[in-house]
């Protein structure tokens, strides 16, 4: 070798570890953004968490003031001893809230229980449609059932209304067009 295939070769050397070392910096970069994105998702969150916080204070002592008023007036209620007071803003009303019976232990209601108090359903037999279908659809019709063909259905649908706009098809134009004649 002589010394400018050495000096080459040591210029090589040198350029392979720059490139090395810079693709080696954008690694360190990715890990620092990285590093970054994370602490930004964190300081958003604590700063949710003192928002909420601070949210769920105020709205307790608002709810506290609202029972307040509530209290005020139930007894304004109380006091006039009406059932109910309609004001400007709203209605005030008493009433009795209907007895609640719960069974605590069953058995011992059922041994002690008068037939009055008890709903004796028998067993119960109708029959299921949807196997019905299914069995029509590769056999006979069973006696006592009836197919009626389905009608063929029109609906729509408008972006922001909830409701669904079905249209049974009435009969043909002509038809249409007489009734409309007879309505003008």
């Amino acid at each position: 070798m002589n010394f400018l295939d050495e000096l080459l070769q040591e210029v090589e050397l040198k350029e392979q570890e720059q490139t090395e070392a810079y693709f080696d910096l954008l690694l360190l970069q990715i890990k620092q953004l990285q590093s970054q994105i994370a602490y930004n998702f964190s300081q958003a969150e604590k700063e949710c968490s003192m928002i909420n916080n601070f949210v769920l204070h105020k709205n307790a002592q608002l709810q506290e003031r609202i029972r307040w008023f509530e209290l005020k007036l139930e007894a304004f209620i109380k006091e006039r001893n009406e059932k109910t007071i309609t004001l400007p803003n709203g209605t005030l009303k008493m009433y009795k809230k209907p007895d609640k019976v719960e069974i605590d232990n069953l058995e011992l209601f059922l041994k002690k229980a008068k037939p009055e108090m008890l709903t004796i359903i028998p067993e119960q037999v109708k029959p299921d449609m949807n196997k019905i279908k299914a069995y029509i659809k590769t056999k006979p019709v069973p006696a006592g059932v009836k197919v009626t063909p389905g009608k063929e259905e029109f609906s729509y649908k408008l972006n922001g209304d909830e409701t669904d706009g079905r249209k049974e098809e009435i009969g043909t134009g002509v038809e249409q067009n007489n009734e409309l004649r007879a309505v003008v």
